[in-house]
């Protein structure tokens, strides 16, 4: 069965920074390329962030480009965000999820960016 765990979401203030980690089981994580998603109240879930299987390739969303770094651990089977500069609009519940392959969806992390 697969599962993911994601943890790290939080309330913080616009301009500051959080790090989310979703560790998977039940797939051969490493060969996947994993996908950061994330969906706000009334919109659609989106795809934010995205790293292939060996980590050699990342893509972002134009919204987040610059500020989140993507990373993957592939020995504990676990990928984790690191968001920068936080703006109000990040505001959403963040998923983990493969790309190309989604799975059942996991309980996700909420982050609220607000002062």
């Amino acid at each position: 069965q697969v599962q993911f765990v994601e943890s790290g979401g939080g309330l913080v203030q616009p301009g500051g920074s959080l790090r989310l980690s979703c560790a998977a089981s039940g797939i051969i994580f490493s060969v996947y390329t994993m996908g950061w998603y994330r969906q706000a109240p009334g919109k659609q879930r989106e795809l934010v962030a995205r790293m292939s299987s060996g980590g050699a390739r990342t893509n972002y969303a134009d919204s987040v480009k610059g500020r989140f770094t993507i990373s993957r651990d592939n020995a504990k089977n676990t990928v984790y965000l690191q968001m920068n500069s936080l703006k109000p609009e990040d505001t959403a519940v963040y998923y983990c999820n493969g790309v190309s392959t989604v799975y059942s969806w996991g309980q996700g992390t909420q982050v609220t960016v607000s002062s």
